[in-house]
This record gives structure tokens, sequence and C-alpha cells, in this order.
């Protein structure tokens, strides 16, 4: 991909995260999503790609979504570059609603054919910094992983710091690691933020692990491809994760479909070149709430300020972009959700 899409994709980012900020503390999850699904199609219909979104959210839970096989991209000029899009227009709905830190705008971007096409559901992630790559195994333990982790940092049990969801499906885990001494940040929402919290050199976190979304998996496993960490994920059922039976979840029973459709089989383990198969890849992520990855949106009347986390897996640079919008000269389109 040409070099100067990366900026492109800031701008996608940066406007879905003006447009929630609209929404943030207001309780308003969905409101949230739509904004920013309304400025990130607005903005990806401006750049000159031939795009398709292969993972998106909103499949099952019918939330505003841009939807798994959409074609975004300018029509109207004539030397498109092929892409695949993983998009999160508004990673941690909850918390853009209940106003609490760490929501992000965030999409991942690759040549054609780059990314797994998944459906959107859950999917278990280990994900660990450069130091750990090319040794984690989800056939093992979490304890094996850990340990196999401790080792390749150098550090002590009691030294490590393990990302995880802080949902009750990771209650025993979490109460498990703090039993060992193991430091647990646990997140409410936000495994992509979390995930490259593992990569980055000013962050103490050594290993995520737990269950969420496959679209944030994807855009995870594309971010952490280009900074050089490892990832291994697995799909699962919402019958596995809530623990129903699966003769009476259609939800679940649609996901199989779903991957039958798609080719995946549930439950195999994915590897990073099972969910990233180019090394190109661009990742674009935007703060609508600060949180420990990014600033959020500062607005003072009609001037915004943001922070986005640009970052180029052909050249492994990393940027942080500060910028300030005059939102008086934004068009009209996006003035009208921003404002």
């Amino acid at each position: 991909m040409k070099r100067e899409l990366a900026l492109e994709f800031a701008r996608v980012t940066e406007a879905a995260a003006l447009a929630a900020h609209k929404w943030v503390g207001r309780g308003n999850k969905d409101a949230a999503d739509q904004a920013a699904v309304d400025a990130m199609r607005k903005m990806l219909n401006e750049i000159n790609i031939d795009g398709e979104i292969v993972i998106g959210e909103g499949e099952i839970d019918e939330a505003p979504m841009l939807y798994i096989g959409e074609k975004v991209g300018n029509k109207n000029y004539d030397r498109l570059v092929a892409v695949d899009i993983a998009v999160d227009p508004v990673e941690g709905t909850r918390m853009t609603a209940q106003g609490q830190a760490n929501a992000i705008a965030v999409l991942a971007v690759a040549n054609k054919g780059s990314f797994l096409k998944a459906p959107d559901m859950y999917m278990e992630k280990l994900v660990v910094g450069p130091d750990a790559k090319g040794l984690i195994d989800l056939e093992k333990s979490l304890l094996e992983n850990i340990h196999i982790v401790a080792k390749a940092v150098k550090k002590e049990l009691c030294d490590l710091t393990i990302v995880v969801l802080d949902k009750p499906r990771h209650k025993k885990i979490i109460t498990e690691l703090q039993a060992l001494k193991i430091k647990v940040y646990a997140l409410p929402d936000g495994d992509v933020a979390g995930s490259i919290l593992t990569c980055i050199i000013d962050s103490d976190v050594d290993m995520l692990y737990g269950v969420g979304g496959a679209p944030e998996g994807v855009i995870s496993a594309a971010v952490i491809k280009a900074l050089g960490g490892d990832m291994q994920a697995r799909l699962k059922l919402r019958n596995e994760v809530k623990g129903i039976s699966l003769e009476n979840d259609k939800i679940s029973n649609f996901e199989k479909a779903r991957c039958k459709e798609m080719g995946i089989n549930v439950g195999d383990i994915l590897r990073m070149d099972d969910m990233v198969k180019d090394d190109e890849v661009i990742f674009s992520a935007t703060g609508i709430t600060s949180g420990d990855l990014l600033e959020g949106v500062k607005r003072k009347g009609n001037i915004a300020r943001t922070q986005t986390l640009l970052i180029r897996g052909k050249t492994k640079t990393i940027r942080y972009i500060n910028a300030v919008h005059n939102l008086d000269y934004k068009s009209e389109e996006i003035c009208d959700l921003v404002k």
C-alpha cells in the first residue's frame, strides 16, 4: 500500500472519535456507535481504495455496523488499491456511554486477502510482546504459558502484569492469577488497547488473555503483527462462553452456520499468519475517552483536539498524531455528526 494512505486512515478514526465523543457520558451506547459508524463510512468512501469490510461488529446483535462484505472507497477514481478493512468504530461503547476511560475508534487495513474472514462472535485470545514471540501455545494451559512468558521476559511471577477483561466469565481466572501474586490489569472493555499495551515500550504489560470479540481479535492480530509481538486465538460459540445448551441457543447455531460458510472450524487454534497474512498493515486508533493508550477528545466550542496512534507495519513506524480540528471547516455531513 502507498505510504500516504496511512494518513487517510488516521483521518477516518479521527472522524469516528469526534462523532462518538458527542455521546460520551450520555448513556446511549447505540447512538455513539451509530455516529462513529456513519463518520467512518463517510471518510472511507472518500479514500482512493477498493475496500471491503472483512470483519466488523453488529452482525449478531443488530447494532449499528459497517457490515461484513460492505464495499467502501472512492468509486470515481480509476486507480484504486484493493484492501481488506477490519473495523471497530467504537471499541468500548459502554465506556463511551458511561464516560469511562479507554474508549477508542479503531481500524486495521491490509492488502486484499490478508485478513481472516470470520463472523462477529466470541474469540479466545492470548497476546504477548516481542520478547515472547514464537513461545506461546493455546494447546497448553494458561499457567504453562504464563511460566513460559515469565522466563522469556526475565521476570518472577509476582512481577508480571496481565490484562484480562473484567467480565463474569473471567472472574475465576482473575482470582487465580491474583492468588499467584500476578498483577492483573482488569479492563471493563477494550482488548485491542490491552493487546497493544503488551508491545509498546512505555508499558509494563506482559500478556493479555481472555475471551472477547472476534472483530477486536483480528484488529489486535494486525497491530500486534506490525509491532513484532505474537498472538494465538480460537473462535468460541456463545453457548460455550455463556454455559448454555447449544440446542436452545439460536445465536450459537447461527455462528456455526456462518463459520461453515466461511470455511472456518470453531475451536481450531488460529496463529498469527492465519489471522493476518500480510506484514504490510496500517493500523489507526484515535482516543474517544482518555486512557492508558491514548488521550481522548478534548473540545472547546468548535475546536477539538484528538490523539491518534498510527502504525505502519511495513516499516514498523509508530506515530502519535496530535491534531487540532476546527469543526467549522469539516464537511457538512461530518459537522452534522460531531456538533
